[in-house]
């Protein structure tokens, strides 16, 4: 059997928003092989939420492009529906299945226009903490940068998921210069950073208004996990859409990561990725 594997992501991160994305070491794998009939096997976390017939949208994707039939295996670790972009991670190993001879950069731009932005996109292919934008002509440029040496990042996962749809319904139509204003600035400085190696500037850098405190009534405990300033904290941010939330902290100082947690209203799984650097792959 054939093997695609595709990284969860964070997107935004803070100011950047549909703009900046970042990679993880958290995957969703699926196995393949031709079948006489559509046969779809599913495992992993959250496996009861993944449809396991025609309506999957890994097989949906994957049947636009080549409507044979497939046994599909599908190994989920992702978590869904928490703001770390497994629809972008579907759509990405749909692709890349349905379009086995498509280069790196054809799968990203479809996975965009499908998507409707780049960020998570961007991330799934290219990995790394990723720069992206839409070009006139409908493709997707991206650049891609590591973390930074001693810096690492944590996902604040709460027990309750949020729609897209309904995060995105929280946004204004119109924005006003000043916070157009500060959020470019705030988006020049963390690329900045995260290229130099310049950890200190991650606490202003990181910080938002054009997303995040319209959708802050959503996640119960966000506002103060924003606000919160600790030891070895650099920074805090909402991942995608929420409700799971992505730290960057000194990586020898791990327990500013359980404070965290601590202020976010209900309970939450706490997770320490690694930042994925490879992108989709095809295994």
């Amino acid at each position: 059997m054939k093997t695609v594997r595709v990284p969860a992501s964070s997107a935004n991160l803070g100011p950047g928003f549909d703009t900046l994305g970042m990679a993880l070491g958290i995957y969703l794998e699926c196995r393949y092989e031709p079948c006489e009939r559509l046969r779809i096997e599913v495992a992993g976390r959250d496996a009861a939420f993944i449809a396991a017939d025609e309506t999957n949208l890994i097989w949906r994707t994957i049947a636009s492009y080549n409507a044979a039939p497939l046994r599909l295996e599908i190994r989920n670790d992702i978590p869904l529906g928490k703001g770390l972009g497994s629809s972008a991670a579907a759509l990405t190993a749909g692709i890349a299945i349905g379009n086995p001879d498509w280069s790196r950069e054809r799968v990203m731009n479809e996975c965009s226009r499908l998507e409707g932005h780049p960020d998570n996109a961007a991330a799934c292919a290219l990995g790394g903490i990723v720069a992206s934008a839409n070009t006139r002509e409908g493709a997707t440029e991206a650049v891609s940068l590591p973390l930074p040496p001693g810096v690492a990042i944590a996902l604040i996962v709460p027990d309750f998921a949020l729609p897209t749809s309904k995060a995105r319904a929280a946004l204004p139509e119109c924005y006003s210069r000043a916070d157009a204003v500060f959020n470019l600035q705030r988006t020049a400085l963390l690329v900045a950073a995260l290229a130099t190696g310049s950890p200190h500037a991650l606490s202003t850098a990181l910080e938002d208004v054009l997303h995040q405190p319209y959708r802050a009534s959503l996640v119960p405990g966000l506002s103060e996990i924003l606000a919160l300033r600790a030891p070895g904290l650099l920074g805090c941010t909402l991942s995608g859409a929420g409700p799971s939330v992505l730290v960057f902290f000194e990586a020898d100082r791990k327990d500013c990561v359980r404070q965290a947690a601590g202020v976010f209203a209900g309970s939450a799984e706490v997770l320490f990725p690694s930042v994925d650097n490879h992108g989709y792959m095809r295994l």
